[in-house]
Parts: C-alpha cells; structure tokens; sequence
C-alpha cells in the first residue's frame, strides 16, 4: 500500500497531535478547523436577524425578503456543489481562497452600497452572489478532511468540521450578535461580521500547512468537463449516492428555513423579544455543536446508518414539531421551556453528522464525485427550506410549514434504509487507512 499523508494520520503519534488523533481530529489540519470556526462565526452573525434587516432596509416585506435568502439559497446550492467537483481538479486549498474572496467583495458591496441605498434589486445581486462564497469556502475544507482521514475514524473528523461549522453558523454568530446588536446596531454588527470571518479565513488557508489539499485529488488524464459530468452522473450510476444527496437536503432544509419565519414568531408573536430569540438560537445550536462531536464519535461504533435513522431523521421529525407547537401554545412566561425543547432539536440535528462519512463512502472509486454530491445537498438545503417557506408561508401558515419540515424528515428516514457501505469501505474501516489510500493502492 502507498504511504500518504492519510495513511500517516493513523499512526500513533504523541503530545498534543497525539491527542488531536486519539479524539478523531486530523492533528495537521488543527488550525483549519479553528479558522472555519471564526469564519462561520462571521457568516453566522447575521442568521438571526438578517430576514427582518432587510425587510426594513429596502426588501418592503420579510415575504420580499425570502426571495433575497432563496437568491442567495440558489447560489449556496451551485457552489456547494462545485466546492467539491472544483477541489477534485484545483486542490481544496485553491477553492477556499476563491470561496473567501467572493464573500468579502460581495458583502462589502451588500452594505456598503445595496443597504444604504435600499437599492432591493442590488441587494438581490450581491447577496445572492455572495451566496457563492461560504460553500466554496467550507464545503472546500470539508473535501480536504475526507481526502485524509482514516475511514474508521471519518465520523469523528466530519464531527468535528460541523462542530466547527454550526459553532459558527448560527450559534456563536448569534450569540455575538446578541451583545453587539444592542451597542452597535444591526447595521455595525454586520460589519464586525466581516472582520471575523477574514480573520477566521486567513488562518484557515494560510495556517495548515498539510499537503494533500494544496493539489488536485483527481487523476491526472480527469478533465475539467468530465470531472463536472461525473460529479453529477454518479447519481444513477451510483443510486445510493444520489438517495444521500436528498437525505442530506432534508437535513438542513428546515434549518434555513425557520430561520426565515421564527424570528417574528418567537420575538413578537409568542413574545420572546429578539434578544431571548437570539439567546434560544443559540441554545439550539449550542446543543448541536456538542452533539455534532458525540454522534460523530458514537456513529464510527454504533453505525452510520443506524445514527442516522434513528438519531437523525425520526429524532428530528418529532422535535422540530415540538420546538414550534410547544412555545406557541405555552407563551412567553414559559421560555425556559422553548430552551429545552430547543435544544432537542440541536442535538436531534446533529444526528445527521454521518451523512457526510457515508456519502463519499458509499463510492470510494469516485468519492469526488459522491463530496460534489453531498456538498449540492447541502447547498440545495439552503435554497429548499426559505423556498419552501415563500411557497407555503401563505396558504398552509408557519403550522402548516413546520409539519411539512416534519413530515420530510420521515422521508429521509426511510430513505436512509437504502444506503449501505460497499464492500471496498468495510475493507477501508478493517485497516484504519482513508478512502484515498484504498483506491490508490487497487490495481
């Protein structure tokens, strides 16, 4: 077998990268993970607000302003999808600095011109096409991680990157954004987002230093066409792949877009206000990062599929329903309830953390593709939950919404049924070596 940097990664090593390793943390991409903390950190800043923003500062209406998010949701979804066909040709490295720099000119241009101006078709432009930024950026680092992971313990380090990711997007953004809102307005707290994130990114790309992501992961004869055909043909040459990618949409579809709606409902209609919305946001995330890293690490014993099913999709079909249901009927003198029924809901997220190990998993032969895959999942959640809220917001009412959001998450249960580790990946977990050292070493 061909000694790589992925199959150095599960040697036994000692001190601080020892126990990086021993906790199922690639020990040489330290410093990205903590990067794509602060990065999401600043994306995550303006979750818990940015609907009723920009409804007030040029959209008209928060209806309006759904179709901003879902501009910016359609961006999400291409760019997730291309972080992972890109980072196949370019180097996971290359796209992360291109995710970045979209981010930083597109939001500068959002509030330096199209907010001042309450220009809404500009605000539509930039947010949407800043929309291209964040995937590229994390999707990007997230091709990296399962380039060289050791498969055994791939559902610790994936728990980690969405450790990193949702301790940002939205926890620790709306928890900043709590304490600064009140100082330095909604306006100023959004650019101290861009401050963050830069921050958080520079550390990222220029901090890790581990070469596999500096380089293109496809072979050499892989065009930039066929890299992008095959990054979508993999879903009916590979049904399993493409049964993940929708289980990964209803993931984080509801996710979004509650995000949409629940800031007016839990801040003025049940009567919270936007601070104890914003602290409750965090609580539900708060609880997800954690239980990100205790599934992550449980599901490499318990099974991948198994934590899914069962933490993850039938976990979430009932919280989310309780999360809505719950508050409205108690109100606000009862919000230390609203607190623990969302924090069911975080850690019942969280659940879904092995879709990314499995996914890329389930085809070792061409786990570029299955990444781009996944990554599209991802980003089309983001367009999915705010479309699904502008279609239905009307007729069937947030209720009416939220059991739709319920009733998807037992779909993605029963579609979990179907997703079944190939033999090439059970071998992959017996030796404790990566995907990658697998499929470079069949002849």
């Amino acid at each position: 077998m061909t000694q790589t940097a992925t199959s150095r990664l599960s040697q036994p090593d000692r001190g601080f990268r020892g126990l990086l390793t021993r906790w199922g943390l690639p020990a040489p991409l330290f410093l990205g993970y903590v990067g794509l903390l602060l990065f999401m950190v600043g994306d995550g800043v303006e979750s818990g607000f940015i609907a009723p923003f920009m409804a007030d500062h040029g959209a008209g209406t928060e209806i309006h302003a759904s179709y901003v998010i879902t501009a910016y949701g359609v961006a999400v979804m291409l760019a997730s999808w291309l972080s992972g066909a890109l980072s196949e040709l370019w180097g996971p490295r290359r796209v992360m600095w291109i995710g970045l720099a979209i981010w930083l000119v597109f939001d500068v241009l959002f509030l330096a011109v199209a907010v001042p101006s309450e220009n809404y078709p500009l605000m539509l432009i930039t947010y949407g096409i800043r929309g291209f930024g964040y995937p590229m950026f994390a999707f990007g680092f997230l091709v990296w991680i399962t380039a060289v992971a050791p498969v055994a313990r791939l559902g610790a380090a994936v728990g980690w990157f969405y450790f990193a990711f949702t301790g940002g997007l939205p926890t620790l953004g709306s928890l900043v954004a709590s304490f600064t809102n009140p100082v330095l307005g909604h306006y100023g707290t959004l650019w101290l987002s861009v401050g963050i994130l830069a921050a958080g990114g520079l550390l990222c790309v220029l901090g890790v230093r581990e070469r596999t992501g500096f380089t293109r992961l496809a072979p050499e004869g892989v065009k930039p066409v066929q890299s992008l055909v095959s990054s979508v043909s993999i879903a009916w040459k590979n049904p399993r792949v493409g049964v993940g990618m929708i289980v990964r949409i209803i993931n984080t579809a509801p996710e979004f877009g509650m995000l949409v709606f629940f800031p007016t409902i839990f801040a003025d209609q049940i009567g919270f206000g936007e601070g104890r919305w914003l602290l409750l946001v965090s609580v539900i995330y708060g609880t997800n990062i954690f239980f990100n890293l205790i599934f992550g690490v449980a599901s490499d014993k318990i099974g991948w599929q198994r934590t899914i099913f069962w933490f993850g999709a039938i976990g979430c079909a009932i919280s989310i329903l309780l999360l809505y249901f719950v508050p409205t009927a108690l109100g606000a003198d009862y919000y230390w309830v609203a607190l623990l029924v969302g924090a069911l809901y975080g850690a019942t997220l969280a659940g879904f953390v092995p879709i990314s190990a499995l996914l890329p998993s389930l085809a070792p032969e061409n786990k570029g593709g299955a990444m781009a895959l996944l990554n599209l999942g991802a980003g089309a959640a983001a367009f999915v939950g705010p479309a699904i809220v502008s279609l239905f917001l009307g007729p069937a009412g947030a209720a009416g919404v939220v059991i739709i959001f319920a009733a998807l998450y037992i779909v993605a249960a029963v579609l979990t049924r179907f997703l079944k580790l190939p033999e090439t990946t059970r071998k992959a977990i017996d030796e404790d070596v990566s995907l990658q050292d697998v499929t470079v070493a069949r002849p």
